[in-house]
C-alpha cells in the first residue's frame, strides 16, 4: 500500500493508504487548480474513517466526465464552474429542487444511475441560519447569478419576504419572476428597510478586495449581513458591516455547508463539519 504525500490537502497533508478498495471522490471544473474542495473533503474523509480520496478534475468535457464516473465507479462529484448547468443533461435523475434552480453542483451515484443535487441552496441557508431564522424577515438578495438563484430558492422555501436588487434589469426582472419575488434596481436598496443583506456577486473578491457591492450607508445595526465570497475571508462589506453593529456571515461557511451536505450524500454518514470549517480557514490564512 502507498501513503502518498498530498500538498494542498488540508493542514495534515498526509492522504489515507491507497489500495484496491480506495473510493474516488472529485471535483471537475474549469478551471479548478484554486479549488479548496480537496483540502476541505480529504480532512473530512481521514477524520471520517474513509478509505477514499478526493481529486480536483480540470475538465472542458463534463459529458466525459461523467461516463468516466461511471466506468471508473466513482463515489461522487462535486461540479464547479462552468459545468453546473450542462452537466445536467448527461444525469439519469435530479432532484426536484436542483431541477427549480437549474443547476448541478453534486452528482450521486446509485445502482449505476447518477443522481443530481444542488447544495449550494442546503449551504447558503445552513450558513444564515447560524445566525438568524429567515422566516418571515426582509432579505435583500444582491446579484442574479447562479448563486443568486440557488440561494433565492432557499430563501422562498424558508418564507422569507425576498428582495432582489441587481444592476442589469433584465437578468434581474427575469429572476425575480423565476422566484416569485421584486425586482428593484441596486439604487433603491438604502430605501428598503432589509433585516437580512446578502451578497451572492464576486464584488469584493481578491484581487478587488477594495471593492464593495453596496454603499456603507445601505448598512446599520441589527442588520445580519452575509457575503458568499469567501477570499478574503472579510470582504470589505463584512468589514464595514461589522463596523456598523451588524452580524457577519462570511462566505466560508457556505462552503463548508455545502460540502457536509455532499458527504451525507455520498456516504450517508454526518460529516465532521468543525474539521472542515478549521481545514478550509487553514488554508486562507
Amino acid at each position: 500500500m502507498v501513503q502518498p504525500t498530498a500538498s494542498g490537502n488540508g493542514p495534515q497533508g498526509i492522504l489515507p493508504a491507497i489500495d484496491t478498495r480506495t473510493r474516488l471522490y472529485g471535483v471537475i471544473g474549469a478551471p479548478v487548480g484554486h479549488s479548496l474542495s480537496p483540502a476541505m473533503h480529504n480532512a473530512a474523509l481521514q477524520a471520517m474513517g474513509c478509505n477514499a480520496v478526493y481529486l480536483a478534475f480540470h475538465t472542458t468535457d463534463p459529458a466525459g466526465a461523467l461516463a468516466g464516473m461511471r466506468a471508473l465507479g466513482m463515489g461522487g462529484l462535486s461540479v464547479t464552474i462552468p459545468h453546473k448547468v450542462s452537466v445536467m443533461a448527461h444525469l439519469d435523475e435530479m432532484d426536484p429542487l436542483a431541477r427549480r434552480i437549474g443547476a448541478v453542483n453534486t452528482v450521486v451515484p446509485r445502482e449505476g444511475r447518477l443522481f443530481g443535487y444542488n447544495t449550494d441552496c442546503f449551504g447558503a441557508l445552513a450558513a444564515l441560519k447560524e445566525r438568524v431564522d429567515p422566516a418571515g424577515k426582509q432579505v435583500a438578495l444582491l446579484g442574479a447569478g447562479g448563486a443568486a438563484r440557488a440561494v433565492g430558492f432557499g430563501l422562498v422555501d424558508a418564507a422569507a419576504r425576498v428582495t432582489l436588487f441587481n444592476r442589469n434589469a433584465q437578468r434581474g426582472r427575469a429572476l425575480a419572476q423565476a422566484l416569485g419575488i421584486e425586482w428593484l434596481p441596486l439604487e433603491e436598496l438604502a430605501r428598503h428597510r432589509a433585516d437580512i443583506l446578502i451578497n451572492t456577486t464576486s464584488v469584493g473578491m481578491h484581487p478587488d478586495t477594495g471593492r464593495m457591492p453596496v454603499p456603507a450607508d445601505c448598512l446599520r445595526s441589527g442588520m445580519v449581513v452575509m457575503d458568499i465570497v469567501y477570499n478574503p475571508l472579510e470582504t470589505r462589506l463584512l468589514r464595514e458591516a461589522r463596523a456598523a453593529g451588524c452580524e457577519v456571515v462570511d462566505g466560508v461557511a457556505m462552503f463548508v455547508h455545502q460540502g457536509a451536505r455532499q458527504l451525507a450524500l455520498w456516504t450517508g454518514r454526518r460529516p465532521p463539519v468543525e474539521i472542515m470549517r478549521r481545514t478550509v480557514l487553514a488554508c486562507l490564512t
